[in-house]
């Protein structure tokens, strides 16, 4: 039995799947096996894995059913005590196998693991920014709020944390187990951290390197913002059923977050009115995000509003110096935690 499976769902990524299944199969952890899902592939993707000539691989087919799908069939078939997912057009740096079960193995408490990610652009190239979310002591509030996981392709969980979230459903035509939900075509990340998080009692935690490159592709899902804020909101619906109390208390804080963070998503896809909208909306739903973020939220604003006002090329020379800044910060941040 392999310690460790790699779901890779796999969807249309001819592009980009190849590198991808690379940074899996270059671990410096060899014990695992990677399950390609393809979820009903109209390219090549599938005949470009089927040139990886590794007995570690496996390959499954199956009908569309979005993200969520294919990872919940992968986990059907994973063998390992441990499940790491990646998405086809994610990366995973050599030690992030390696690292996570280190960090499993001495943190009994903590189911998930996660890491920092690193952005990549559409043709890989790093940005030099990353994602660095609060790494312990995340509470389910937090979580719902920030999210600090960031995506998928960042976490390795332990089998028996799914297993006891697990639900029976018919949605595909006979009863099955289902982990993440089928019914999200988006936000399904953030709705079964959560289940994880309020049904649980195992831990959430990450560790200070960044160990995921993340690509920012403007033509993916997170694209249409206001569908995946449609989407968020389904969350609280389905959480409402089974934690009333939660939504009531937490509800509206969450959603001025999210609205913030989807604001963010517009200001880098140049969509000024959008960004400046989402924003004021997050203000009107919970208005004390500016004392509990006071930089985040007023940085969140003064770009909104400044690609709204500027031409284009001063805005874009602004948040080049910008990013540059701030990901030399970065970078000796995290530094410095790996040290400590």
């Amino acid at each position: 039995m392999p310690k460790i499976s790699v779901i890779i769902p796999v969807y249309n990524s001819e592009k980009t799947v190849a590198e991808t299944l690379e940074s899996v199969l270059a671990q410096t952890y060899g014990d695992l096996e990677v399950i390609i899902v393809d979820d009903g592939s109209t390219d090549k993707s599938i005949e470009i894995c089927r040139q990886f000539k590794d007995e570690r691989i496996k390959i499954i087919h199956q009908q569309n059913r979005g993200l969520a799908g294919a990872r919940n069939t992968g986990i059907r078939h994973a063998q390992g005590e441990f499940l790491g997912f990646v998405d086809s057009d994610d990366l995973w740096l050599p030690q992030k196998v390696e690292k996570h079960l280190q960090h499993l193995d001495n943190s009994p408490n903590v189911g998930v693991s996660f890491s920092r990610s690193r952005f990549i652009d559409e043709q890989g190239k790093p940005l030099g920014i990353y994602q660095m979310p609060k790494l312990t002591n995340i509470t389910p509030e937090y979580l719902f709020c920030r999210n600090p996981i960031g995506n998928g392709s960042s976490v390795v969980i332990r089998r028996d944390v799914l297993t006891a979230i697990k639900f029976e459903a018919n949605l595909h035509g006979e009863v099955e187990d289902f982990y993440f939900d089928d019914r999200f075509r988006q936000s399904e990340d953030i709705e079964c951290w959560l289940r994880i998080a309020l049904q649980t009692n195992w831990k959430i935690e990450g560790i200070p390197e960044a160990l995921t490159l993340y690509r920012l592709n403007s033509g993916g899902l997170s694209a249409n913002l206001l569908k995946q804020y449609e989407s968020w909101e389904q969350i609280l619906v389905k959480t409402k059923v089974y934690n009333p109390e939660f939504i009531e208390k937490w509800g509206n804080k969450a959603r001025a977050y999210q609205l913030r963070y989807l604001a963010r998503r517009a200001t880098r896809q140049r969509a000024s009115q959008m960004a400046v909208s989402l924003l004021n909306q997050a203000l009107v739903t919970y208005w004390r995000i500016i004392l509990e973020e006071p930089r985040r939220t007023f940085i969140s604003l003064i770009a909104a509003y400044l690609l709204w006002l500027l031409p284009q090329s001063i805005y874009q020379w602004l948040e080049k110096l910008i990013m540059q800044i701030t990901g030399a910060t970065q970078r000796q941040r995290i530094q410095k935690e790996q040290m400590s």
